[in-house]
């Protein structure tokens, strides 16, 4: 047993969790700090006194209210993005272009997810099912979306990449692209044979939309109650799981460091006996797997499909990457982080900034305008680009 802990590198299992919760509380402080300043300006103006003169509370109040609970939403959808991102920056390390399928590979690991349990709910099963038992159909839908999304992202790298492998890296990503569109079309013809319906719902089950009260705290007359939904917490902490999984992966094992040498350079990690096709296959399952557990979390937290489910999630996730550093895993798990904060509390706050002038479809303007300045001064990302430098 000691011989065992022995071998575990717990500093790479420590390390990752001290990332996201810096991450988390850096983030979440910096964007308090702007919206609460912007709430107090505003409060003296026109726009403080008129909107919430009827309620008896002011601007900065209202803000301070409802910060705790857009801070915890804003963490469940960033983490989410640094999953999915996670796949586009581990292909990109090895290979050096952006797999578009990827998102699709997300739709279809939410689709598989959502049918297992649909499929359990129509025998009965789900419906008189302990709370354990619901927790492990949860866990079944997840496995199946891996397994399956994996397989798939395996299975497009074998014949849509590898022929184009030493081909201009513009042709590998009109592939990707190519194959992206297929995948939609694919999922839209199974699901018009199978069950002739375009949208798909997660089914109600077990108790993931109950919430449970953190705490609660008075602000003047107005009481705060902190609170987070059963299937919020399971999104973050199966994305946390994922991320140290990863992070172990590519960082503690020889796998990892098989990883490390093909991103390095491919001919000399072949002329050291590692076959790198391999581990370019294996790549793409670590990555697919990834994408199809968060696009299964995605179904658990949003309830609703359809076959277009992965593009905008794979476009968050596609910026995320690019906002962290591409190619670098720490910058992917900091720019979905950031990415999801900036679009809940820009969605949270902006209707209420600007007295109803610009609403919640707005809010990815201050996501994308942020991923502009970002590529202007620091082309690199946040983290920095993590490729490898060929001679």
């Amino acid at each position: 047993m000691k011989r065992f802990f022995k071998s575990i590198n717990i500093q790479e299992l420590l390390r990752p969790l001290g990332q996201l919760v810096f991450f988390s509380l850096g983030t979440t402080v910096v964007l308090s700090a702007v919206v609460l300043s912007l709430a107090l300006i505003l409060d003296r103006t026109v726009i403080g006194q008129t909107l919430f003169e009827r309620l008896n509370v002011s601007l900065y109040t209202y803000t301070l209210i409802n910060l705790p609970q857009v801070a915890i939403d804003g963490l469940t959808i960033g983490f989410v993005y640094a999953a999915i991102a996670l796949g586009y920056t581990m292909v990109y390390g090895v290979l050096e272009f952006i797999n578009f399928a990827h998102s699709e590979i997300f739709a279809v690991g939410a689709f598989v997810g959502v049918e297992i349990l649909i499929a359990l709910d129509k025998f009965g099963i789900l419906a008189g099912s302990s709370l354990v038992m619901a927790y492990i159909y949860l866990i079944l839908a997840i496995v199946g979306g891996m397994l399956v999304a994996g397989g798939l992202a395996v299975a497009v790298e074998r014949v849509a990449y590898r022929p184009l492998r030493h081909a201009s890296r513009l042709v590998p990503l009109i592939s990707a692209i190519g194959v992206s569109f297929l995948l939609q079309d694919v999922i839209r013809l199974v699901e018009s044979l199978t069950t002739g319906q375009f949208n798909r719902i997660f089914p109600t089950f077990g108790n993931f939309d109950r919430r449970v009260i953190l705490g609660k705290m008075e602000l003047g007359a107005t009481n705060i109650t902190l609170g987070v939904s059963i299937k919020s917490m399971i999104v973050i902490l199966s994305a946390v799981l994922m991320l140290v999984a990863l992070n172990y992966l590519v960082n503690a094992t020889k796998i990892g460091k098989a990883i490390r040498a093909v991103a390095q350079d491919h001919p000399t990690a072949s002329l050291m006996g590692i076959d790198v096709n391999r581990i370019i296959s294996l790549t793409f399952l670590v990555g697919g797997m990834l994408g199809g557990a968060a696009g299964v979390l995605y179904a658990l937290k949003f309830t609703r499909i359809d076959a277009f489910v992965g593009f905008f999630p794979g476009l968050k996730a596609f910026t995320a990457a690019v906002l962290g550093g591409i190619g670098n895993m720490t910058g992917a798990l900091l720019g979905g982080i950031v990415l999801g904060m900036l679009e809940t509390y820009a969605g949270s706050y902006m209707g209420v900034f600007t007295m109803g002038a610009a609403g919640t479809e707005y809010k990815d303007i201050f996501a994308f305008s942020i991923l502009i300045l970002v590529l202007i001064f620091r082309p690199q990302g946040l983290m920095g680009a993590n490729v490898a430098q060929k001679a």
